[in-house]
């Protein structure tokens, strides 16, 4: 059990962190602060710069803690924030699945972070060694809530221009 959990942590979290460091420094292919800030701020997140950075941001600390399996629960709360905004401002309008820039892949990021929120990140990680595993479901509970809460909460500062309507 222990390798899958250090397996699901490496993939995961080291894809989510490569993400936020698109965001962030233009690594990987990605727009950067400028870049990305200017996308957000065509979905109505304002300023679009200052969301790209807490989004950024949140991928690239949850998913580095993920991968280091450090504060494991803390990680997933951050990753699946990021999903639940990115699901609602972007992909679920567009259907199920990815081929249609739908949100399938978010999900399946969303439920291996709950995952992780619920198991722990078993014996190969920074918790362990630290002696701050902990898993089960309170703090998988408390990881899902708060992604939903700070998800929401970025959601809730979004404003989205109103549609032109025909006279």
């Amino acid at each position: 059990m222990d390798i899958g959990l250090l397996v699901l942590r490496l993939v995961v979290g080291l894809t989510m962190a490569a993400h936020g460091g698109q965001k962030l420094f233009g690594w990987f292919g990605g727009y950067g602060l400028a870049g990305t800030g200017g996308f957000l701020e065509s979905l109505g997140f304002r300023p679009g710069r200052v969301h790209a950075a807490l989004a950024g941001g949140a991928e690239l600390a949850g998913g580095l803690l993920l991968a280091l399996g450090l504060l494991t629960p803390v990680g997933a709360a951050l990753v699946l924030a990021v999903m639940v905004v990115a699901i609602v401002s972007v992909h679920l309008a567009k259907g199920f699945f990815v081929s249609n820039g739908g949100f399938e892949y978010n999900l399946v990021i969303m439920a291996a972070s709950a995952a992780l929120g619920f198991t722990g990140a078993g014996a190969y990680s920074l918790d362990a060694v630290e002696g701050l595993g902990v898993s089960g479901w309170l703090p998988g509970l408390l990881a899902v809530l708060a992604g939903l809460v700070l998800g929401g909460g970025a959601l809730a500062a979004r404003r989205v221009a109103p549609v032109a309507r025909g006279v």
